[in-house]
């Protein structure tokens, strides 16, 4: 049975060991090899077949009912007004800090709710194609606070789900390149998807608002994600990471950071280490980690990357 969640005797969210959620998943069959896994996994995430069927495959079992549910919902209320049923895609936020697994989480869940029968198309959806391009962070002074609330273009991106919400047919994203570091010439196009998947740093941020912004992301949500571990560990996986990287992306003459391709061991530890401290880990402290409890779930994470415990808020 779940447990009131240990963080608080009056919490929101039903507490479950990653044994207990396993059990959510009744007779549900799991649909991914290990090569689709292999080819979802990101770099230094240690995500396994067994850990995705107790942990993402429950979790795509009660968001295929929370789809039902909605669309129901939706027909109910298109009924009461008179008017042709219309679809409206559900949309599913995920954040998380830099490192720890959202991304993998994301494209691992994008591929197990695909494979459900009444809702075949889902599109995934990263909010780094809203960054404001590198000139322009340049012109604000705002190149070391990339990934900040306020290096994303905001209008636009709200702009952007309200009309996958309006049940626009036709909708596009920029794209991000991580390559180059920067934002790039394509667009990627977003029909009418059964799920939209959108995945950030700052999906559930909040902030003062305006005439011009009265409305957040997260608003625009049915369900959303968060995906969290302790700091330390978060920060021992982006070390990790920009070794991995030194080693593969970084050697590549186009990537932004090939300057890094040749600092030795020490350099790259002492490196990655200043990156980390002077603004990954402000942007999780002061952004980030306070949206937390905003989540409808959050997936809490062992030094090991694995999924301990699962936080689902009640209804």
């Amino acid at each position: 049975m779940p447990r009131v969640s240990r963080h608080s005797e009056s919490s929101p969210y039903l507490s479950f060991s990653a044994e207990e959620w396993g059990e959510l998943r009744a007779a549900t069959p799991l649909t991914l090899t290990e090569a689709d896994l292999n080819r979802l996994r990101g770099i230094n995430v240690e995500l396994s077949l067994d850990e995705v069927a107790e942990i993402l495959l429950p979790l795509s079992r009660l968001l295929n009912l929370y789809v039902g549910a909605s669309q129901e919902l939706y027909r109910a209320s298109d009924t009461f007004l008179g008017q042709l049923p219309a679809k409206v895609p559900y949309v599913i936020g995920i954040a998380g800090s830099v490192a720890v697994g959202k991304s993998t989480t994301a494209r691992v869940l994008q591929a197990l709710l695909d494979r459900w029968p009444n809702h075949p198309e889902v599109d995934l959806i990263t909010t780094d194609g809203f960054l404001y391009p590198n000139d322009v962070l340049e012109e604000r002074g705002l190149m070391q606070r990339k990934g900040f609330p306020e290096s994303y273009d905001r209008k636009r991106l709200l702009e952007f789900i309200s009309a996958i919400k309006s049940g626009n047919p036709r909708v596009e994203a920029p794209v991000y390149s991580h390559l180059t570091y920067d934002i790039t010439d394509e667009v990627k196009t977003v029909g009418s998807p059964d799920i939209v998947i959108v995945e950030g740093l700052n999906v559930l941020q909040t902030g003062p608002t305006d005439e011009h912004h009265p409305l957040f992301l997260s608003d625009f949500f049915d369900f959303s994600i968060y995906v969290d571990a302790d700091i330390e560990d978060i920060r021992a996986w982006y070390v990790e990471r920009f070794f991995t990287l030194r080693e593969t992306a970084f050697r590549n003459p186009d990537s932004y950071f090939h300057r890094y391709a040749q600092l030795t061991d020490d350099e790259a530890e002492a490196t990655a280490t200043s990156i980390w401290s002077t603004i990954n880990e402000i942007n999780l402290v002061e952004n980030i980690l306070p949206t937390r409890q905003r989540a409808d779930l959050i997936l809490s994470k062992g030094t090991d990357h694995r999924v301990t415990e699962v936080l689902l808020r009640r209804l």
